[in-house]
């Protein structure tokens, strides 16, 4: 049975792209190397179909910004129908997103025993912000910044007006660090903060992942980061569900 044509338009209308978006596919190298008919135009076939669709699904927005090497090292291991290694490398990219998962669940953990007065921090002294930051191991700037946009805010020395971090202060800046550590936004745990501050102690995991309406999307995708990472999973297991149909396509008789 001779191998069915398919135009631009057939695979952008299939994969839900514009054309241009196709082309781009082929000029990065993302597609076998398309022939051309007599009259130029280009001759794909229903395997440029699936590598198309396997770019398109692997290196959309949303995904770990410092895996992109590993995706694109993926989508072109499948344009050379390398598909052994391009398989080994989404397995990879799954592991990666499960090992942030439970970074972001752990954070959780930790805020919530934090919550209900389960950490306290052994030093009972007054510290300086200096002091302070080579006790939680972070810099000056880093407590700077917590405090300027409003995760915190530290009582000052009446005398000199130093800031003064105690252990109220410390308690809540681990909690902001590990936070921060774990892929949180500084939008996410100010909102988090603020149910807090207010009494609300109940679900602050929910707090943490369910950002206001009018949020900009970026925003969202960042501050949603725990049901992100979720939906990074599913889209990472769909990206090997979609090799193992390829390799069934290259095996088929």
């Amino acid at each position: 049975m001779p191998t069915k044509i398919l135009k631009t338009s057939d695979l952008a209308k299939a994969i839900g792209v514009h054309v241009n978006t196709i082309r781009l596919y082929e000029a990065d190298g993302f597609l076998l190397a398309v022939p051309r008919a007599e009259n130029g135009y280009r001759q794909y076939t229903p395997m440029h179909l699936e590598q198309a669709r396997l770019a398109h699904l692997a290196l959309r927005y949303p995904y770990l910004l410092h895996d992109k090497p590993l995706l694109i090292h993926l989508v072109k291991s499948a344009a050379c129908l390398d598909l052994g290694m391009a398989m080994e490398l989404a397995y990879q990219y799954l592991v990666h997103v499960r090992i942030e998962r439970t970074y972001a669940e752990a954070a959780i953990e930790f805020l919530e025993r934090w919550a209900a007065g389960h950490l306290l921090d052994s030093s009972q002294e007054k510290m300086n912000i200096t002091q302070a930051a080579q006790h939680l191991n972070v810099t000056v700037d880093m407590l700077r910044n917590w405090e300027r946009n409003g995760l915190i805010k530290i009582p000052r020395d009446p005398h000199n007006r130093y800031r003064l971090y105690g252990t109220t202060e410390f308690g809540r800046l681990r909690v902001i660090r590990m936070l921060v550590k774990s892929g949180y936004s500084l939008m996410a745990i100010l909102r988090m903060l603020r149910q807090f501050d207010a009494g609300k102690t109940d679900n602050l995991r929910l707090a943490l992942d369910l950002p206001h309406e009018d949020d900009e999307y970026i925003n969202v995708i960042a501050d949603r980061w725990l049901s992100s990472l979720m939906e990074l999973e599913n889209r990472a297991q769909a990206v090997i569900r979609q090799l193992g149909h390829m390799i069934e396509m290259v095996h088929a008789p």
